[in-house]
Protein backbone atom coordinates (compact mmCIF):
# COMPACT_ATOMS: atom_id res chain seq x y z
CA UNK A 1 0.00 0.00 0.00
CA UNK A 2 1.41 3.52 -1.00
CA UNK A 3 1.51 6.48 1.24
CA UNK A 4 0.87 9.73 -0.19
CA UNK A 5 3.11 12.14 0.40
CA UNK A 6 1.80 15.79 1.42
CA UNK A 7 3.50 18.75 -0.27
CA UNK A 8 3.17 22.42 0.78
CA UNK A 9 3.41 24.49 3.89
CA UNK A 10 1.68 22.27 6.49
CA UNK A 11 0.57 24.24 8.66
CA UNK A 12 -1.62 26.95 5.83
CA UNK A 13 -4.79 27.55 6.64
CA UNK A 14 -4.42 26.10 10.41
CA UNK A 15 -3.71 29.06 12.40
CA UNK A 16 -0.26 28.48 13.61
CA UNK A 17 2.08 30.89 12.71
CA UNK A 18 4.74 30.31 10.37
CA UNK A 19 8.53 29.20 11.71
CA UNK A 20 10.67 31.83 11.13
CA UNK A 21 14.13 32.15 9.88
CA UNK A 22 16.94 34.23 11.00
CA UNK A 23 18.10 36.53 8.45
CA UNK A 24 21.28 37.15 7.28
CA UNK A 25 23.97 39.23 8.60
CA UNK A 26 24.30 42.96 6.85
CA UNK A 27 27.61 43.80 5.94
CA UNK A 28 27.71 47.04 8.56
CA UNK A 29 26.93 43.84 11.05
CA UNK A 30 29.54 41.55 9.95
CA UNK A 31 31.95 44.53 10.77
CA UNK A 32 30.59 45.41 14.15
CA UNK A 33 31.02 41.42 15.23
CA UNK A 34 34.60 41.47 13.21
CA UNK A 35 35.90 44.76 15.54
CA UNK A 36 34.13 42.99 18.57
CA UNK A 37 32.06 46.07 19.42
CA UNK A 38 28.07 46.77 20.18
CA UNK A 39 25.62 49.18 20.10
CA UNK A 40 27.32 51.07 22.85
CA UNK A 41 31.04 51.21 21.52
CA UNK A 42 30.05 51.94 18.05
CA UNK A 43 29.96 55.11 18.29
CA UNK A 44 33.09 55.79 19.74
CA UNK A 45 35.22 53.16 17.03
CA UNK A 46 37.50 54.90 14.65
CA UNK A 47 37.85 51.64 12.84
CA UNK A 48 33.85 51.37 12.41
CA UNK A 49 34.05 54.71 10.77
CA UNK A 50 36.61 54.58 8.31
CA UNK A 51 34.81 51.21 7.47
CA UNK A 52 31.44 53.54 7.04
CA UNK A 53 32.87 56.37 5.24
CA UNK A 54 34.82 54.09 2.67
CA UNK A 55 31.35 51.59 2.07
CA UNK A 56 28.54 54.65 2.87
CA UNK A 57 26.33 54.62 -0.58
CA UNK A 58 26.77 50.79 -0.88
CA UNK A 59 26.29 49.02 2.23
CA UNK A 60 23.63 49.63 4.86
CA UNK A 61 24.81 51.66 8.03
CA UNK A 62 22.42 52.92 10.63
CA UNK A 63 20.95 56.50 10.39
CA UNK A 64 21.65 57.36 14.27
CA UNK A 65 25.35 56.45 13.60
CA UNK A 66 25.30 58.11 10.52
CA UNK A 67 24.08 61.66 11.65
CA UNK A 68 26.23 61.06 15.10
CA UNK A 69 29.61 60.96 12.53
CA UNK A 70 28.31 63.65 10.66
CA UNK A 71 28.70 61.02 7.37
CA UNK A 72 26.13 61.76 4.26
CA UNK A 73 24.91 59.39 1.74
CA UNK A 74 24.53 59.57 -2.09
CA UNK A 75 20.79 58.29 -2.39
CA UNK A 76 21.17 57.53 -5.88
CA UNK A 77 24.33 55.74 -6.04
CA UNK A 78 25.21 54.09 -9.18
CA UNK A 79 28.71 52.27 -10.20
CA UNK A 80 28.75 54.90 -12.54
CA UNK A 81 29.46 57.55 -10.05
CA UNK A 82 32.78 55.66 -9.24
CA UNK A 83 35.59 58.34 -10.36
Amino acid sequence: MAVARRRGNPTWGSGQPAQLQPGLATAFEEQVRKLGLNETTCATSERLRQWCERNKDRCYIPEWLLERWGISVEPYFTRDNRA
